[in-house]
C-alpha cells in the first residue's frame, strides 16, 4: 500500500505534507503534488497535515478516484522532488473547496 494525492490538490498545492515526510516521497508538478509509490514508506504522517484532505491511503481511495494511483506513479517519475514547504499559490484558498478539478491538471512538459 502507498498513499495517493488526488485532484483536490490541483491549483491548491499546499505543501504542509512535504514538511512532515521522512523520506522525501513528494514530487512537485506545475499545479499539484504527487507521491512516489516506490519511496513512500506508508508512515501516514502526511494525511493529517493536508488541509484539504487530498491524500488517501491507496486502499481508502474513493472508487471514482482510483485513476490517481496511476497518475501519481507516472508523474512521480517526471516531476522533481520537493523537500521543503513552500507558499501555496495566491488563489489556493479559492480552489480549496472545488471538487473534480481534473480538467485543470497541468502535467507540465512531458518526457
Amino acid at each position: 500500500m502507498t498513499f495517493v494525492v488526488i485532484d483536490k490538490c490541483i491549483k491548491c498545492k499546499y505543501t504542509d505534507c512535504v514538511e512532515v515526510c521522512p523520506v522525501d516521497c513528494f514530487r512537485e508538478g506545475p499545479n499539484m503534488l504527487v507521491i512516489d509509490p516506490d519511496e513512500c514508506i506508508d508512515c501516514n504522517l502526511c494525511i493529517p497535515e493536508c488541509p484539504i484532505d487530498a491524500i488517501f491511503a491507496e486502499d481508502d481511495l474513493p472508487e471514482n478516484k482510483t485513476e490517481f494511483i496511476e497518475l501519481n506513479e507516472k508523474y512521480s517519475r517526471q516531476w522533481p522532488i520537493i523537500t521543503a514547504m513552500k507558499d501555496a499559490p495566491e488563489d489556493a484558498d479559492d480552489w480549496a473547496e472545488v471538487d473534480n478539478k481534473m480538467q485543470y491538471f497541468d502535467p507540465g512538459k512531458e518526457d
